[in-house]
């Protein structure tokens, strides 16, 4: 058996953030998404039915203030990704894990075992390093004060769970934080590895993502800075730690079948209903506990924050979709995520209207 989200060389397209509140818009709309397991089961099928290649969660634990509480009801990545592994026949279904809130050999168990399901080889682990200081706080733990801190800790953990995933029986292992005596972890994953997936959008971030993922996810203010990105962080890989990653970005999409109606769409959930105190609360969080977005990005992109937290927008008919993930494809990229206001209507649309032409020229195989 093979994992063919690592074998595939077309774009490789996913779905970020159903499993939260809201998705990726920062929406007051009354039929903003809600995040119910029914809709994250309907979403599933239909991603799977059209042959995307994976499903990724976010891992939050408070809501972000503002008239919604945006991310304030968030499904559990690990039982979210049980059930929907359980539910689909092809997709692959990453979960997200913050290592400071999640002892690494209990990870390393539950991803052999999610792993174990739906026939086998489509789970996927996505590390967090941590940003967001008021969760720490809820936790009742404290964030390290230093950026490269978190990511020191995060590589110490990273080492053990592939040590548990690895290892053929018992073992030892003494790292700064952890002292492992007598330590075994059976059933292993296929080929004693997951998929690992690392957002990594600062330069610690990035360093980190180069040397443990396979895929690289990070986001970008545009095409033409992305395609310097992709290609520095590759090179990285390469050339620091011997390995070949890919590299994905994060959109949000409004397609309709003519430009003033998508702009009309994105006006509408984006600008006039949009929730700005949870805006500005995250954007304030962004600016203060993590890299992954530039002062100067920070300060030009409260549109983007309401329409898709800060991800690219690509809004317009199917044909302008369709060149604008075709032009990230011809950047480097190695695949997306998308979001969607509703996950499953536009969905469906995207997959009638924007997927054969993506096909049509090749960016993406048949599935």
């Amino acid at each position: 058996m093979t994992r063919q989200i690592l074998d595939r060389k077309d774009f490789k397209l996913g779905l970020f953030s159903a499993n939260c509140s809201g998705g990726l818009a920062v929406t007051k709309i009354d039929e903003r998404w809600g995040a119910t397991w029914e809709e994250n089961l309907a979403m599933a099928k239909v991603a799977d039915q059209l042959g995307f290649d994976f499903l990724l969660p976010i891992a939050r634990w408070i809501g972000y203030k503002g008239d919604t509480n945006f991310h304030g009801s968030v499904l559990d990545p690990i039982v979210w990704a049980a059930a929907l592994i359980s539910s689909t026949e092809r997709i692959n279904v990453f979960s997200t894990i913050h290592t400071a809130f999640n002892h690494p050999m209990v990870t390393a168990k539950q991803m052999a075992t999610l792993d174990q399901l739906g026939g086998g080889g489509r789970a996927g682990l996505n590390i967090v390093a941590g940003w967001n200081q008021p969760e720490y706080e809820a936790m009742g733990t404290l964030m390290p004060h230093e950026h490269d801190d978190r990511y020191s800790f995060a590589q110490e953990w990273a080492d053990v769970v592939l040590a548990a995933w690895q290892e053929p029986g018992i073992f030892n292992m003494e790292t700064k934080h952890f002292k492992l005596r007598g330590a075994e972890s059976e059933p292993k994953p296929l080929g004693n590895k997951v998929p690992i997936l690392n957002a990594g959008s600062s330069g610690q971030g990035r360093a980190y993502a180069a040397k443990n993922s396979d895929f690289v996810f990070t986001i970008v203010p545009d095409v033409a800075t992305g395609a310097t990105i992709a290609s520095t962080v590759k090179e990285q890989a390469r050339t620091e730690f011997g390995r070949e990653v890919g590299v994905f970005t994060l959109g949000h999409v409004v397609c309709r079948d003519t430009r003033e109606e998508a702009q009309e769409y994105l006006e509408y959930y984006a600008r006039d209903n949009a929730d700005w105190g949870a805006v500005d609360y995250l954007m304030g969080l962004q600016g203060l506990h993590a890299q992954s977005f530039t002062p100067e990005m920070l300060a030009t992109m409260r549109d983007r924050f309401a329409s898709g937290h800060g991800s690219l927008p690509l809004v317009g008919t199917p044909e302008d979709v369709a060149d604008q993930i075709t032009a990230l494809y011809e950047a480097g990229f190695d695949g997306m995520t998308l979001a969607f206001v509703d996950y499953v209507t536009e969905l469906e649309y995207f997959g009638q209207k924007v997927l054969p032409i993506l096909e049509a020229r090749g960016v993406r195989l048949p599935r």
